[in-house]
């Protein structure tokens, strides 16, 4: 297979060297690779300014982020051989950690492909491309998942904001099998289900396993409150646990009634409690009632989106979690979570600290959890690590 090459600046090959995936568009010596010439999605040998080949990327000239490595042996382009090899990898690692099949399958950059999430939930497996590269291999993708997994169903969620950005199409489309309303899934040994064909991007977030499984440690005969719940994969599971009550607060009534069904599934329903509204108003209504509860989880969506949401974002994190601290009864526990890649677990302590200070408490922070092992970060692209969870023991002022 023939491609075309793109050559680097002088220096720009550093970061790929050094194990980044990505090419920046200001990176490419457009002078004898003029980025009109290629097209999006297209894949291309990258060599530095002496003409030295460094692997294989796919292109989108339009995009800031212009290319993506995606093999580092001009041998092995993208296609079906390599997926095949990219899945028996990634299979492996999952392997090594779950005991049943429910996890993300594949994660972008941390697995050699960018641009692909897989998520999995037993044999029904649900694919979101983001990338033209990726997009230009959509059958190869297909044909690579029958050859190792042989899925019962194959559901494509292409309906994520960076699409948009790729110039490709927003589609949810059942390409094999039978996708039921809700996956059944297993989680630390409870079982739930997840909505795939119409929740939050693949239907569930596998990335908060570790964590909620130490919150399953503190939960039994407490009362937990559960911001931001969507279908309630930290309430079901502290029902699972033995939580005396779990109250979950979500804005949409459709998360809540999956977060109902995942509490009945678990022998919970007479013990949950949804609360549709807006969490902000919804904390306020609960202080202004004198309501207290032994533990409060807050996991927002992000609040930082991008580099210029920061200020705002760290003061919306400050606001919930001070609301979150004034629910806590005496010596309670707030588990602070964030997704926002953009804030560090440096600032999310310090905003804790803050929120402590403000109202006149102490605490202990005992824990300080990550994302699972399914969700694996690459050493060179701090982009891949995101998620915090910080658990910290609220106390009167010492």
């Amino acid at each position: 297979m023939n491609f075309q090459s793109v050559t680097l600046n002088a220096g720009s090959e550093r970061r790929l060297k050094a194990g980044h995936l990505w090419i920046y568009s200001n990176e490419i010596d457009t002078a004898q690779s003029p980025l009109k010439n290629y097209v999006a999605g297209e894949q291309v040998v990258v060599q530095d300014a002496r003409g030295k080949a460094l692997g294989i990327a796919y292109l989108n000239p339009s995009n800031l982020i212009c290319g993506r490595l995606v093999s580092r042996d001009v041998r092995y382009p993208l296609d079906r051989s390599l997926l095949v090899h990219r899945f028996k990898v990634a299979l492996g690692l999952r392997e090594m950690h779950f005991p049943q099949p429910c996890y993300r399958l594949v994660y972008g950059e941390s697995d050699g492909l960018p641009g692909l999430v897989i998520d999995r939930f037993f044999d029904i497996f649900v694919v979101q491309i983001s990338t033209a590269g990726m997009e230009a291999v959509r059958d190869e993708i297909v044909d690579a998942m029958n050859k190792v997994f042989q899925p019962q169903a194959i559901l494509f969620r292409n309906d994520g904001k960076m699409r948009a950005m790729e110039g490709l199409d927003s589609y949810v489309e059942v390409l094999q099998g039978e996708v039921p309303e809700y996956a059944p899934l297993v989680e630390n040994g409870v079982n739930l289900v997840a909505p795939v064909l119409d929740g939050q991007k693949t239907g569930w977030f596998y990335d908060h396993r570790d964590n909620r499984a130490r919150m399953m440690q503190l939960a039994k005969g407490k009362r937990v409150l559960d911001l931001f719940s969507y279908v309630g994969g930290w309430g079901a599971q502290a029902l699972a646990a033995g939580a005396a009550e779990v109250v979950c607060v979500d804005a949409s009534q459709t998360a809540l009634d999956v977060a109902a069904e995942n509490a009945r599934l678990n022998q919970g329903e007479m013990r949950f409690k949804g609360l549709r509204g807006d969490a902000f108003d919804i904390c306020k209504a609960l202080i202004a009632e004198g309501e207290r509860f032994d533990i409060v989880i807050t996991d927002p969506p992000a609040f930082i989106q991008r580099r210029k949401d920061i200020r705002n974002g760290e003061r919306a994190y400050s606001r919930i979690n001070n609301f979150a601290m004034r629910l806590l009864g005496r010596d309670g526990v707030l588990i602070a979570g964030s997704c926002s890649m953009h804030l560090t677990r440096e600032s999310l302590v310090d905003i804790l600290r803050g929120n402590t200070r403000e109202l006149d408490r102490s605490a202990q922070l005992f824990i300080q959890g990550h994302q699972g092992a399914d969700h694996p970060i690459h050493p060179a692209i701090p982009e891949t690590e995101y998620l915090k969870a910080c658990f910290l023991r609220v106390l009167p002022a010492s």
